[in-house]
């Protein structure tokens, strides 16, 4: 828990105590490298120094690592009572600290065997020295959002299912008036003509689903925005299986349909005060004799015929039938949608950039100012009139791969692109940038980030 005190009051089992090159604190002198953590231990108490280098040279982002690198060293192992003294107090730094440690902290260890005596950080009270603001708590929610996220992309594909994210979506809409729901299953999916969806679904025994929030918090005349999240609850690759090295991770294929419920969590808690859309687009991609099969021929909901070219490029399908769903029944003015897309899209820009993708320079140039504030990082790619060239079919309308080698994540794209129907739209490919292995990467430790959350409720409380 993270609370707020105007001042530092050193009445806490440790204190932290950020520090800039040049910059001392009390009767300590030391000057500090950027990285290390001096302890200074008296009276049961502990105070911990942390080197944050020159300031000139110090960015927001280094900033997140040095929080979490303190919060997570041994000298805080036993603490309850930890204080944050920051080296400024700027609103920009705040919500830096505050997010290396919501952030930077977090663990997925909901399986792990507990040991009573290692208290980790979600057990400590920490606070921050400086005086509340509506922009700390509201930075703190936001946090809350992508812990959600986090936790949802984390867990067992067979505990997240359709039904599971049915109810968290309940669950987060319960007792707002402004609500209402939606919720497509199988039949439903079939009587309505959402083939496509349906196909990728139908080797499973787990039903799929599109869910649709309606969220009224703008004026009655005001065009909704849909945030629409690919959700594969595990993505075998179907007929065209994964390789043993790709499939460990496939419970991750449903990462943009969790960002969904983050944003809508956040939605919730801070009343944005715009008409929204949230969609997820729910399947699981399995292997077995009612698989979909490539070569096969299927008649989506938007009455486009699409040729299988390859069984594992089945989210731009999904989303194909929500995208011409919403823009027939809803008209949204604007659909941004998130997805674990491409692997070409981690080729192009590795991992700690989401790749956006827009028919609309305006609204491209918003989400990246919010990817820049937020440090939700990501990069435009290109989408463009010749594309299309390149994902037509000699049997059918499109086909979901492309026919040439190389730009696969702009290819993907524009297949998506196709059944916007000239809806204002931008596209996250967030396959690079939702999860991260091994030791983890900047403030991250291992497993899912929440990519998309911080950028996408920065975006709507702004824009």
């Amino acid at each position: 828990m993270i609370t707020f005190s105007s001042q530092a009051k050193h009445d806490k089992d440790a204190t932290v105590v950020l520090l800039v090159s040049g910059q001392t604190y009390a009767h300590f002198k030391k000057e500090l490298e950027k990285g290390e953590i001096f302890p200074v231990i008296e009276g049961g108490k502990t105070s911990l120094f942390v080197g944050l280098g020159k300031i000139e040279k110090l960015s927001l982002t280094d900033l997140r690592i040095q929080v979490r690198k303190a919060c997570l060293c041994a000298y805080l192992q036993k603490a309850k009572t930890v204080e944050i003294v920051p080296h400024r107090r700027d609103d920009a730094a705040v919500i830096a600290i505050i997010e290396g440690i919501a952030i930077g902290t977090y663990a997925w260890d909901k399986y792990k065997s507990k040991d009573k005596n290692d208290k980790t950080i979600k057990d400590k009270q920490i606070t921050i020295a400086v005086e509340t603001k509506k922009i700390f708590t509201d930075a703190l929610a936001v946090c809350q959002g992508v812990k959600l996220t986090r936790d949802l992309v984390n867990d067992n594909a067979d505990t997240v299912t359709s039904d599971y994210l049915e109810k968290t979506v309940r669950a987060l809409i319960k007792g707002h008036k402004n609500t209402s729901l939606e919720v497509l299953d199988r039949k439903q999916l079939k009587a309505k003509g959402l083939n496509l969806h349906l196909a990728v679904n139908q080797a499973s025994n787990k039903e799929p689903k599109l869910i649709i929030v309606r969220y009224n918090g703008g004026k009655k005349n005001e065009g909704y925005t849909a945030i629409i999240g690919k959700g594969m609850t595990f993505d075998t690759g179907g007929l065209n299986l994964k390789p043993t090295g790709s499939i460990e991770t496939m419970k991750i294929d449903m990462a943009g349909a969790a960002a969904v419920c983050g944003v809508l969590k956040n939605t919730m808690a801070l009343k944005i005060n715009k008409n929204l859309l949230f969609v997820l687009g729910i399947a699981e991609n399995s292997i077995g004799s009612a698989a979909y099969k490539p070569g096969d021929v299927i008649i989506g909901y938007a009455g486009k015929s699409v040729e299988i070219g390859n069984t594992d490029a089945e989210g731009r399908l999904v989303l194909a039938d929500a995208f011409a769903y919403l823009v027939k029944n809803y008209k949204p003015a604007k659909m941004i949608d998130l997805a674990t897309l491409t692997g070409a899209c981690v080729v192009a820009l590795g991992f700690d950039h989401t790749g956006l993708f827009s028919n609309c320079d305006e609204l491209a140039r918003q989400l990246l100012e919010a990817a820049h504030k937020t440090d939700d990082r990501a990069w435009r790619l290109p989408v463009y009139a010749e594309l299309k060239e390149y994902i037509k079919s000699p049997i059918a309308d499109l086909k979901n791969t492309s026919s040439i080698k190389g730009g696969g994540a702009s290819t993907a794209a524009e297949f998506l692109h196709q059944f916007t129907e000239g809806t204002t739209w931008a596209h996250l490919d967030i396959a690079g940038s939702a999860y991260t292995e091994g030791a983890g990467r900047m403030y991250y430790g291992y497993g899912a980030t929440g990519a998309g959350v911080r950028l996408l409720t920065h975006y709507l409380l702004n824009n």
